[in-house]
């Protein structure tokens, strides 16, 4: 693999707004009261100061976390505003991360998941799984003992494959948000974009022929009774943009046919080669595209003794992004989305009907 460690794009959050996204944040931490729904962020309150306030935030904020604007598919944004003493030790899980938000001594964890709220909601809609982290809206992505080989994010001794998130479904997010708490030993995350790699036609066109599924990752469980359809990989759309849906880690390659598994080789093999891999620090957040850039997270040691990488993921829907038709007709294994800034109309890929939770129940 080539590592890129500089060529991917950078914007600045200016001092001024990032202020303004901390302060605001602050203030909706105070609105909750003594008794925030902390483990799941669906307390209604903070979800109506979201919807109804992020629209006070500066101009300069919804410019920051605008979509990826290079071939890259990547962009890493600097300036938000962390303190390391406010979060407290890295949790040993996701779950002890949720609880942990609700420690009266640390309330930075929890100001943080508004903060990014905030900025999800700048960028678009932000949502949740239900089958994910019991549906929480922010995810915490750190190590965990017993997972340390898996391909999920809280492993850490082995890479973690490039991947589309939440590949497997046809309502998984358009722009993807990883913003770094802690990482003391400079720990890459990487970055590919289908717009770099160079394929022949014949693969192209393999490629784009519905072959095998992708399944749901281990976070998720592993009881699926649904049927496993075949999805295409790569597909261009009517403008000659592509878009890319790739899990090698969750993909039966051993069912699929020796031209389809000699195309899929070459485009990993080109997606290693153009690979960025940005070493977040503190404060900062990469928006990935996630219709075009598959990203992944090189190996580290991880410690367990509260000082390890810490990260918190935001999916966001761009209601503007339009889907394959096709599959509005997948059924998403069962996986059903947590989506309380849904607009009230929707015309896009992600089918199916809304909850009076706010969260869409795929056929």
């Amino acid at each position: 693999m080539t590592l890129h460690l500089h060529d991917i794009e950078h914007r600045e959050l200016p001092p001024d707004a990032a202020t303004a996204v901390r302060a605001l944040a602050t203030d909706i931490r105070h609105r909750l009261g003594d008794a925030p729904h902390t483990e799941t962020l669906h307390d209604p309150v903070l979800l109506a100061q979201v919807r109804d306030r992020a629209a006070e935030l500066p101009d300069a904020v919804r410019h920051a976390v605008r979509p990826p604007a290079t071939a890259a598919g990547a962009t890493v944004v600097r300036g938000l505003c962390v303190d390391d003493a406010e979060f407290g030790p890295t949790p040993p899980h996701w779950q002890a991360a949720a609880t942990a938000a609700a420690d009266p001594r640390h309330t930075g964890s929890l100001e943080l998941d508004i903060a990014l709220l905030l900025l999800a909601r700048c960028a678009g809609e932000p949502f949740g799984w239900q089958g994910q982290q019991n549906g929480r809206l922010v995810n915490n992505i750190l190590p965990a003992v017993g997972h340390e080989d898996e391909q999920s994010g809280a492993s850490s001794s082995t890479l973690l494959s490039p991947h589309s998130e939440d590949a497997f479904h046809a309502a998984r997010a358009n722009l993807l948000m990883l913003t770094c708490l802690r990482n003391p030993d400079r720990v890459a995350t990487t970055v590919s974009s289908v717009g770099q790699v160079r394929l022949p036609e014949e693969d192209l066109r393999a490629l784009a022929v519905p072959t095998v599924p992708i399944l749901p990752d281990v976070s998720y469980g592993t009881d699926f009774d649904q049927p496993a359809p075949a999805l295409p990989t790569i597909w261009f759309d009517e403008t000659g943009s592509p878009t890319l849906r790739y899990d090698p880690a969750y993909t039966p390659l051993d069912d699929a046919d020796p031209v389809f598994r000699a195309a899929y080789a070459r485009l990993t093999a080109e997606l290693a080669r153009v690979c960025h891999a940005p070493a977040l620090a503190p404060g900062e957040v990469l928006l990935v595209d996630n219709d075009v850039a598959v990203h992944g997270r090189v190996p580290f040691r991880a410690r367990y003794d509260g000082t390890d990488r810490w990260l918190k993921r935001v999916n966001v829907r761009l209601p503007e992004r339009r889907r394959r038709p096709q599959e509005s007709s997948e059924n998403g294994y069962g996986q059903q989305v947590v989506a309380p800034f849904r607009a009230s109309t929707d015309r896009t890929a992600e089918r199916g009907r809304t909850d009076e939770r706010g969260s869409v129940e795929q056929p």
